[in-house]
């Protein structure tokens, strides 16, 4: 099984306990670096990474920009892939209300669906000099 994704051990009491899947990412992201590298590369870049929800969704602010980097690198962990199986815009840190959450599209929902994860949780965070996220994953252990 792939670095990140361990189905927990069933209790040592004897007990035949229901195991599911289960898979934790976090990425942080130095956000003076990731103003550098999207001044440099221009919108082709923010483009390519970004969705138009996040990035309308953000306005522009690179704080939180580099949150939902974050949260692409954190997810890509979770899957147990990193980015590169993963594009950047098959994970989404979709702009809400409330509580940021997850959309998973194209290879990131194959992987995850192979790998009985079905559920997910983020959590995003940044101040001036740096951003957050925490993903996690748990499934019905049923891999489709």
């Amino acid at each position: 099984m792939s670095a990140g994704v361990r189905p927990l051990e069933p209790p040592g009491d004897g007990s035949r306990a229901d195991v599911r899947p289960l898979a934790v990412g976090v990425d942080v992201v130095d956000v003076g670096r990731l103003a550098r590298v999207l001044a440099r590369r221009g919108a082709a870049l923010t483009e390519r990474v970004f969705t138009p929800a996040e990035r309308e969704g953000c306005g522009g602010d690179v704080r939180r920009l580099a949150a939902r980097f974050a949260a692409k690198e954190a997810a890509a962990k979770a899957l147990g892939t990193g980015i590169g199986p993963v594009a950047w815009r098959d994970v989404e840190a979709a702009p809400t209300r409330g509580a940021p959450h997850l959309v998973l599209r194209g290879a990131a929902r194959t992987i995850a669906l192979e790998r009985g994860l079905d559920r997910w949780e983020l959590s995003l965070a940044h101040d001036p000099t740096h951003a957050v996220a925490v993903v996690v994953a748990a499934g019905n252990g049923d891999p489709r």
